[in-house]
């Protein structure tokens, strides 16, 4: 059985992520990228599908884990009878190869320890064949893929595992480094340990030393801000939902997706984080990206890419997988990418406001494609869509996506005027009150005096809370000060948001999936508009007392079980603390302060 979620830690490159335990077991890894199948599967099966623990042979009786400094360097501390040692994990950042690094620390005493690896590539189905290399090294080769162990300790085969026993005194450290190759080509080059431990300490010193700001919430912002770092695919600057696919949205259900792939719906507020925290080259590589990623033709706008912009994200299920505690279907790929939503439209066009707001420079291509994009959606814009949050059947005139459909004309008018680009801005200001004047008649109901999930539905949907945040209506406006009360009413469970209204499943008292993290917080930052301080504190410091020890938060959780749920960790979640706590901060400095910054 895999651990609960929370009991996770994160390793990265820059590439791709690593998933770690308490007790030492790498159980989930990609590689070499986000998107390459898993050779670690064991997150979504058990020990036959492929994981790598190091840790003491014998009883623990304390363990501790934190990460070193402002790093993604992972420390997890076993006390035993006989004494103390630490396992330091860390990938490397990305040179010619990719690697990941086990250091075996003793502190005091001597300690038996003892190494299990179990190598299975295509997600846990295929073994590969192992053998020692003339330099000893342990090589492991399967159809594309190559690995590679280097270690001083003699290892040995068991019943298609490799295994070690060995013992660390006092003083003296073991390494162990694990290199991915590709088989056609010459085995890696070996690094030395010591000095990729130096260069990663400073790599992220450097990184998290450019965080622009100070205050209570600093330290949990910029773990926020390492953990987003971690799920930027380096070379091409697109950012992956989270590096893994079909941890449940509830435990023990259906409802796993894939979301090793980079969605339009978090841009915008993926580059407000990057930007109002001081990271203007993560924010422009970024912004470029999504420039590359939906070159072509409006109407072939997709919802989600590759970390290279790829279009082709091809849902297969991986029976032999029976799923993170039994919730199946296992998902690779992602459906979803087909789907029509309108909203996409909005961020995208609300990303490259900001951006030249922002001062980044953008290329002349930008505001062509901008007018493009609104020439197709002043056509398409009363379509039914999927909505922001992928609804799998018929398609629906959801309120959140007409709201994103007016943000994308009024950031075109917007930018059109403050910058003097060419634009038939009359047109568009006409079509912008005309996609006003139609939300506010259809999608209000003056029953509940709330916004409601779709026109003429009665249920809600946590994507209205965007409302006040979008500018499209002001927090003070009667209609959204209703919203909030509604969703406070029939949204708030045990004081986290649920996304989609209980009262439209067939048992009110089982929600199909746990409180949304990211709805959460956005609740926050309703409130911050409204002038709620308190309150949005509230709810900020609730979801972070949710993180794990390491500060990383999934997509959702569990108010009954008391557990993380989803995948993880979740960028979306992460990008929205980081928001969250700049909006209050931001909120509780003196007017001039504000004025100023």
């Amino acid at each position: 059985m895999p651990s609960k979620i929370e009991d996770y830690g994160i390793i990265g490159d820059g590439e791709t992520v690593a998933l770690v335990d308490r007790s030492g077991s790498l159980d989930w890894l990609c590689w070499p990228s986000f998107d390459s199948d898993a050779c670690f599967a064991a997150l979504l099966g058990d020990e036959r599908h492929g994981y790598w623990r190091i840790g003491p042979a014998d009883e623990v009786t304390r363990s501790a884990r934190s990460y070193r400094g402002d790093s993604l360097i992972l420390e997890t501390r076993f006390e035993t009878a006989d004494g103390v040692v630490t396992l330091v994990d860390f990938m490397p950042p990305r040179g010619k190869a990719s690697d990941v690094v086990r250091l075996v620390h003793c502190e005091r005493g001597r300690v038996k320890m003892r190494m299990d690896l179990v190598i299975r590539f295509r997600f846990g189905k295929n073994a590969p064949w192992v053998r020692k290399t003339d330099d000893k090294a342990l090589l492991a080769v399967c159809g594309p893929d190559m690995l590679v162990l280097r270690t001083p300790v003699t290892t040995r085969g068991e019943n298609m595992t490799t295994v070690a026993d060995f013992e660390v005194s006092a003083g003296q450290t073991i390494p162990f480094v694990m290199t991915y190759g590709a088989s056609h080509l010459e085995i890696p080059a070996p690094i030395n340990p010591t000095v990729a431990l130096k260069e990663t300490e400073a790599f992220w010193a450097d990184w998290s030393g450019k965080f622009e700001s100070d205050g209570p919430y600093r330290h949990m912002s910029l773990r926020s801000l390492i953990t987003l770092k971690a799920m930027i695919y380096t070379p091409s600057g697109g950012i992956v939902a989270a590096p893994t696919t079909s941890l449940p949205e509830k435990l023990g259900g259906a409802r796993n997706w894939d979301y090793r792939f980079c969605w339009l719906r978090d841009a915008t507020f993926t580059l407000l984080a990057l930007m109002n925290s001081g990271y203007y080259d993560e924010a422009r590589k970024w912004h470029d990206w999504l420039l590359r990623s939906v070159a072509g033709s409006p109407s072939d706008m997709q919802i989600m890419y590759g970390i290279l912009g790829q279009r082709r994200l091809t849902e297969w299920e991986a029976e032999w997988l029976p799923g993170y505690e039994r919730a199946s279907p296992v998902r690779v790929g992602n459906a979803a990418h087909a789907q029509l939503q309108l909203d996409v439209y909005g961020e995208l066009m609300d990303v490259f406001h900001q951006s030249r707001m922002a001062k980044l420079e953008l290329s002349d291509a930008t505001w062509a494609l901008e007018c493009k994009l609104l020439d197709h959606l002043a056509e398409t814009w009363r379509e039914a869509d999927a909505g922001i949050w992928e609804q799998r059947g018929p398609g629906k005139q959801y309120v959140s996506s007409k709201v994103l459909v007016w943000v994308a004309f009024d950031r075109g008018i917007k930018s059109a005027t403050h910058f003097g680009f060419e634009a038939p801005i009359e047109r568009w200001r006409k079509l912008r009150d005309e996609i006003h004047r139609d939300i506010c008649d259809n999608g209000f109901d003056r029953e509940q005096n709330t916004f409601v999930e779709s026109y003429g539905a009665k249920v809600l949907d946590a994507s209205t809370l965007l409302i006040p945040s979008v500018g499209f209506l002001p927090a003070s406006d009667p209609r959204v000060v209703g919203t909030l009360a509604a969703v406070e009413k029939y949204l708030v469970h045990d004081g986290f948001v649920l996304r989609h209204d209980p009262r439209a499943a067939t048992d009110e008292k089982q929600p199909i999936e746990g409180a949304f993290l990211a709805c959460t917080l956005w609740l926050a930052d309703a409130y911050v508009l409204s002038g709620d301080i308190d309150r949005a504190e509230l709810l900020l410091n609730r979801v972070a007392a949710v993180a794990n020890d390491l500060g990383l938060l999934s997509e959702e959780y569990d108010t009954v079980a008391r557990r993380l749920t989803g995948n993880f960790p979740q960028a979306l979640t992460h990008i929205a603390l980081v928001n969250t706590v700049h909006n209050i901060s931001s909120a509780r400095k003196p007017a001039k302060q504000r004025s100023e910054s």
